[in-house]
């Protein structure tokens, strides 16, 4: 009984981060949505810009020229990707590196999830550059799934790591 309790502290802890993951990511869209219209943005450093940029596609844009189907697509797959998400933490969630990529992961997802479903595009708004040359703009929720895939790999790296030593 006692490790069935455990599991469920540990799937609450992990659902709870990513629940704060999605709420930051919520908030800030908020305030780009409430405060600039749609190309609007403030120079805050000489490589950094806030900016409102709606995406429909996903990643870079990838499919944003589709004719609408996308969006629906991308909540589908979404969806599907948080369900899977969850029964991974739930049947690993004693391994805190790769539940804490997850847990990103799933914040992230589900926050773009969100956009998708209530704007019918994804809000970005942090963009960086250098020499006249711009990254994708992005927001808080392509950083956590970002943050995870980087936890992801290096939680791989450790175990094949320890399987030779």
């Amino acid at each position: 009984m006692a490790k069935g309790k455990k599991l469920n502290t540990g799937l609450t802890l992990w659902l709870a981060l990513a629940l704060l993951i999605l709420l930051a990511d919520q908030f800030f869209k908020v305030l780009i949505l409430g405060s600039y219209q749609l190309g609007e943005g403030t120079l805050v450093t000489s490589f950094f810009n806030i900016v409102r940029v709606h995406n429909t596609g996903a990643a870079f844009s990838f499919l944003a020229g589709a004719s609408g189907w996308q969006r629906w697509f991308f909540v589908g797959l979404g969806a599907v990707a948080a369900v899977v998400i969850v029964w991974m933490l739930k049947s690993h969630a004693g391994q805190r590196l790769f539940c804490l990529a997850m847990a990103c992961i799933l914040g992230g997802a589900i926050g773009n999830v969100v956009d998708r479903l209530l704007y019918g595009y994804v809000v970005d708004f942090l963009d960086f550059h250098y020499a006249g040359i711009h990254f994708p703009a992005f927001n808080v929720a392509d950083s956590a799934i970002t943050l995870g895939a980087g936890l992801l790999i290096l939680d791989e790296l450790l175990r094949v790591r320890r399987s030779k030593s």
